[in-house]
């Protein structure tokens, strides 16, 4: 075999021998340098950046509305509800309400807007980025939330196409929007869609049904005073809602007043003037409390009729007549004895025998607080949830002559004592149940069943969770207003188990049905003879018990109080034959107690107001009893005996306040955890002592806080404010 050639780079004849070069060197690569390497990666970096930008453009894009047909809805039809009667309750509807020609306004009118909302609308594309900022680090030094960056266009985008979810998926699609809109509208038309859709607050839409509403006059003839007292609402529009809260939205209105000179849109003579000038508000269909019932229905309507093509009728089941004297029972009952008794709101739900609602004040004053405590407050019922242990009881044979002694008890290391402290020996349930005795509440409980106790609540309508708990039948499980009280309903009704309802049809202007309530056929809930005699049990709670105060003169009246623990809570739940009601009062603030209201008092004397004016002119319908020898029989009960309580007497349940541990510390029982959007637990309140017949007070103030009939300007107002201040 050839060797291979010397170094000096000949082969050997194996490759074909001969002398040949050295094969060429490869040039050896030059750097990129500095800066050709930042471009290279920074191209490399802006490539993955634009990646992830599409990604999450399509991520931010994909459940995005079509804008070019949403802003084509520019007048959606109304919706007008009416009351059993055919009486119009409201006209709602007005959000997607057609632009306003601005044309039409007086320049401060939109310019009063821009100055606490958006003071650089006509100068941004759509963000104001440095707005943005500036509320970044105002909001980092407070805390919290106290300044908020968006534009009017991003205002308007948020209320044309989006929820009001607080996210930064939200806030993007946003930001999106508003530069859509930017791009397709001009400012004026941003402008006048803008103050054709912002909430006023009350279920007010737009600057025109704004003025309407609030001063019974179009926006064009709004004065300078009334365009800043409704261009301040838009912060927080309950809050500075100028009918019920005159004074704090005359405040509002002055700093208004202020950016609208130091920008230039009035002069200072104007503003002296506008301070000055009288303010006279419309008192409308929505002072009255009717929101809470017109809420309560809304989504479940709007869900039905969908997008209309024409103006909608709906026919609901309150009556305006029932409204009316349930909001005066309940404000006459607080202008004498709110302050006396501690006491600051207060619900009230009425139910017609097939479930329909007659009437729903969800507290004091729906302009301050639109939060309903007839469906959202859950509270302790005390021992108005003793019917369910009862009639389980009453379900395994026991009757109202059944005997059970009160005497301490012990169940684990939990004993229940009674409101006084005391105990009374062998007594009939029928007794028991009137004085609403504690001890023998327990013992039937524990002798039913928890278990039988809970499913007695939910057949009847308990839809809120029951925990079994050993507290169980003296009420310490939360329910709302309005399932207790539906709950009720069957032992008005002959037995039958109802869901509460608040419209039965709905049809359009032309006459057209759209949608129509079934009417199912009635399920028996309570067998007639256990219903019988629970409505005996009942009607004595009234006749020589703890309700003796809700007696009315001319009908039959069921029903049973309620307290919980250091007067937190106090419920009246009542029927006459067909119609049932159910009052809660209390403090939203949990931690504030009433003083010593019972069951007996302020909630039995609205009661009894209420039915009263609600069943006058009405004929007398009773409920069912047991045969009428045994009925009279109990009528004759004697009244002088230990075993009826007085009319004043506090001989009402009061849950956990009454519990003891037998090591002498209270017992653990389930909290209250009704909470408002403001995140402050649901109401409570307190009732006055004495016979129940307080006068009203004559220096009573109208809902706008000043006496009927009194018109003042904004400076009068703050003035006002600043002397109470000082």
């Amino acid at each position: 075999m050839a060797k291979r050639g010397a170094r000096n780079g000949s082969y050997g004849h194996e490759y074909g021998g001969g002398n040949y070069p050295p094969p060429p060197r490869r040039p050896q690569k030059r750097g990129r340098g500095f800066w050709g390497t930042i471009f290279y990666w920074g191209a490399v970096l802006g490539l993955w950046a634009a990646v992830a930008g599409v990604i999450l453009f399509i991520y931010v894009a994909s459940d995005l509305p079509n804008p070019e047909e949403l802003w084509k809805k520019t007048d959606r039809p109304s919706i007008t509800y009416v009351d059993i009667n055919g009486q119009v309750i409201d006209r709602r509807g007005a959000a997607d309400a057609p632009p306003v020609d601005l044309k039409t306004l007086p320049k401060y009118v939109p310019e009063a807007v821009m100055a606490v909302e958006d003071r650089k609308f006509y100068h941004h594309f759509g963000i104001d980025p440095f707005g943005l900022m500036r509320a970044m680090v105002v909001n980092l030094k407070a805390g919290h939330v106290v300044q908020g960056g968006s534009t009017l266009t991003q205002q308007l985008a948020k209320n044309l196409f989006l929820s009001s979810d607080q996210n930064l998926k939200r806030k993007a699609q946003e930001v999106l929007l508003a530069l859509w809109l930017e791009r397709k509208f001009s400012k004026d038309e941003i402008m006048s869609l803008y103050l054709a859709r912002v909430y006023f607050g009350a279920g007010t839409y737009g600057i025109t049904e704004a003025s309407e509403r609030y001063f019974n006059k179009s926006p064009s003839n709004l004065t300078i005073s009334e365009a800043a007292l409704l261009a301040g609402m838009l912060k927080a529009p309950s809050k500075y809602n100028p009918v019920s809260s005159t004074k704090r939205a005359a405040e509002r209105a002055t700093v208004v007043l202020d950016i609208m000179e130091k920008e230039g849109v009035i002069t200072h003579a104007q503003r002296l003037a506008a301070v000055k000038e009288p303010l006279r508000f419309s008192a409308t269909g929505k002072t009255n409390n009717n929101g809470y019932f017109l809420d309560w229905i809304e989504p479940s309507v709007g869900a039905i009729i969908d997008e209309p093509k024409e103006d909608i009728i709906v026919e609901t089941t309150l009556s305006l007549r029932d409204q009316v004297a349930a909001q005066a029972a309940i404000d006459n009952e607080f202008n004498a004895n709110a302050k006396a008794l501690n006491m600051s709101q207060s619900a009230l739900v009425a139910i017609a025998g097939d479930g329909g609602v007659r009437a729903m004040v969800g507290g004091r004053n729906y302009n301050e607080s639109e939060f309903n405590r007839v469906t959202d407050a859950k509270r302790q019922p005390g021992s108005s949830f003793k019917p369910f242990v009862y009639l389980a009881a009453f379900e395994k044979g026991e009757t109202p002559y059944s005997v059970r002694v009160d005497r301490p008890i012990k169940i684990g290391n939990w004993q229940p004592q009674n409101y006084d402290g005391g105990y009374r020996g062998p007594m009939t349930l029928l007794n028991a149940f009137a004085l609403s005795v504690n001890t023998i509440a327990v013992q039937l409980g524990e002798e039913a069943g928890r278990d039988a106790v809970v499913r007695v609540a939910r057949r009847l309508g308990i839809r809120s969770r029951l925990d079994p708990e050993v507290t169980l039948a003296l009420g310490t499980e939360v329910v709302t207003p309005m399932e207790l009280t539906g709950a009720y309903v069957p032992f008005s009704n002959g037995g039958a188990a109802v869901t509460p309802y608040g419209f039965k049809r709905i049809r359009t202007r032309s006459g057209k049905i759209l949608w129509e309530k079934p009417n199912p056929q009635p399920q028996r809930a309570i067998e007639d003879s256990v219903l019988r005699n629970m409505n005996l049990m009942l009607r004595q709670v009234v006749l020589a018990g703890t309700a003796r105060s809700a007696a009315l003169p001319d009908r039959m009246v069921g029903g049973k109080t309620g307290t919980t623990s250091d007067y937190r809570d106090a419920w009246f739940i009542g029927f006459t034959g067909g119609y049932t009601a159910g009052v809660w009062v209390g403090n939203d603030d949990f931690g504030k107690r009433m003083n010593k209201v019972t069951g007996g008092s302020a909630p039995a004397r609205i009661w009894r107001a209420f039915m009263t004016q609600a069943s006058a002119d009405i004929p007398r319908k009773d409920f069912l009893l047991p045969l009428s020898s045994v009925t009279q029989a109990i009528q004759d009960v004697d009244a002088s005996s230990n075993q009826v309580a007085p009319v004043d007497a506090p001989m009402d349940d009061y849950g956990s306040d009454g519990v003891a541990a037998v090591d002498g510390t209270a017992a653990q029982t389930t909290p209250n955890v009704a909470t408002s959007p403001d995140n402050k637990p649901a109401p409570n309140r307190p009732a006055p002592k004495g016979n129940g017949t307080a006068p009203v007070n004559p220096e009573a103030s109208s809902p706008n806080n000043q006496p009927q009939g009194e018109v003042k300007s904004i400076d009068q107002l703050v003035r006002e404010v600043d002397k109470k201040g000082k």
